[in-house]
């Protein structure tokens, strides 16, 4: 993951309430610490009504969750010809009232979701206790290189 690969980003915020904080020059550089191959990504700001609207159309769960990543050619190798693809959607409200519930920054709270959404974009998942090891080791090693501390320590 230290070797820079080739990155298409779109940053979006039609909930504007961090375009300040979290730069599309700071998103770049997350982005870009957990990529394995090349990509391109779309990393939308909403607020809880698209968040939830989206999680509900999408799967089946009526809230807002604080990521959401449409993963477009999952399971497909990874290539320069056939970069990985995907949308990751954020919640602000959701990401915003964690951080505070977790006594993180929201900047090191969106970081690490970032990383999460860029992880699931390229086939990593959480679905077993053996998936969730693995995942959140390269969460907290991605992160420690970027100068964010363990999100899950709290947790253990």
């Amino acid at each position: 993951m230290s070797e820079k690969n080739k990155l298409s980003l779109s940053v979006q915020y039609p909930d504007d309430r961090l375009a300040s904080l979290i730069t599309r020059p700071k998103i770049r550089r997350w982005v870009q610490a957990a990529l394995l191959a090349p990509a391109e990504l779309t990393i939308r700001f909403v607020d809880l009504d698209e968040g939830r609207s989206l999680n509900r159309d999408y799967r089946e769960k009526d809230y807002a969750t604080n990521v959401l990543t449409f993963a477009y050619n999952e399971g497909e190798e990874s290539s320069d010809d056939e970069p990985t693809r995907a949308d990751i959607i954020l919640c602000t409200d959701v990401l915003e009232k964690e951080a505070q519930e977790q006594r993180k920054s929201v900047e090191e709270h969106t970081a690490h979701l970032i990383v999460h959404g860029v992880l699931h974009a390229q086939g990593y998942d959480h679905m077993d206790d053996e998936e969730a090891t693995e995942m959140e080791g390269l969460e907290t090693g991605i992160l420690a290189r970027l100068g964010i501390s363990d999100p899950y320590a709290d947790q253990q």
